[in-house]
């Protein structure tokens, strides 16, 4: 382990079970014509695995003593950014497509990594990333249940997901204070759904959830829709407006969405 102190404000605990980082590299499936982006490198267990694969690795990672100490590793097959994910530019990170995503990804960024992802998906070939259980809970979630909101609404439609392991605490240095979880999500060859919009979608499905004690109905207005064309929506696509957002099927969201993208079309 390096000397490194961990640092709070970076969401940093470093993974370090060997089992765990097998059972990382086992998912990711690596295959000789892959390149690889990892997120949050740290002090690099898992670099070092995914490094001796021998394929491109490229890096990005916040903490600029940590990133510093992987650029001194100065191996022919390492790129690495020291910057903030969030911030840089991603068409311009994913220059050479396809990539797959492999990292034990800070858990404060989590979400926001996977909107990133969904804006560049076709730039996946595949995702293995650690989360938060909890966070993992809500991706696979199904509607009716309480973990189902807006990650798995606006995820599911386009990959596969599927739980590799289920991770303890003391799989980290400093150990955190929940279980982890690694999923892969495989794009989909096919998405789920058909959209006319998928911007109207997103739209949609983040009013839903907006207020979770609201009726669908009651949320969509407090998100700026208007009464008659939500109301006009409802009828057409035979859905209660007294429903709430985790009832409905990500298919329902797509119906809706569908319909209003026709009106604001005829407008």
């Amino acid at each position: 382990m390096s000397s490194h102190r961990p640092r709070k404000r970076f969401g940093q605990n470093f993974l370090r079970d060997q089992h765990v980082l097998d059972r990382i590299i086992a998912a990711a499936d690596l295959q000789e014509d892959d390149r690889i982006l990892e997120i949050g490198p740290g002090p690099g267990a898992l670099t070092s695995r995914l490094l001796a694969s021998g394929l491109p690795v490229l890096a990005v990672e916040i903490d600029r003593d940590l990133g510093a100490a992987l650029q001194a590793r100065d191996v022919k097959n390492l790129d690495v950014i020291i910057g903030d994910v969030l911030r840089l530019d991603w068409a311009e990170l994913l220059q050479n497509p396809p990539y797959k995503l492999i990292a034990n990804l800070p858990y404060n960024i989590s979400s926001q990594v996977l909107f990133k992802v969904l804006d560049h998906r076709h730039a996946f070939r595949r995702l293995v990333l650690m989360f938060q259980k909890e966070v993992g809970d809500r991706l696979v979630a199904e509607e009716g249940t309480r973990n189902y909101g807006i990650l798995p609404a606006l995820i599911q439609p386009w990959f596969q997901i599927v739980r590799v392991a289920k991770v303890p605490p003391g799989a980290f240095h400093p150990p955190p204070k929940v279980d982890s979880v690694v999923l892969c999500l495989e794009p989909l060859s096919e998405p789920r759904l058909t959209l006319h919009d998928e911007a109207l979608y997103r739209k949609l499905v983040r009013g839903a959830f907006a207020q979770r004690r609201k009726t669908l109905r009651n949320s969509l207005l407090g998100s700026g829709w208007g009464a008659e064309e939500i109301d006009r929506a409802f009828s057409a696509a035979g859905i209660e407006p007294s429903r709430r957002g985790e009832t409905l099927k990500i298919e329902e969201f797509a119906t809706l969405a569908n319909l209003l993208s026709t009106y604001d079309r005829e407008e």
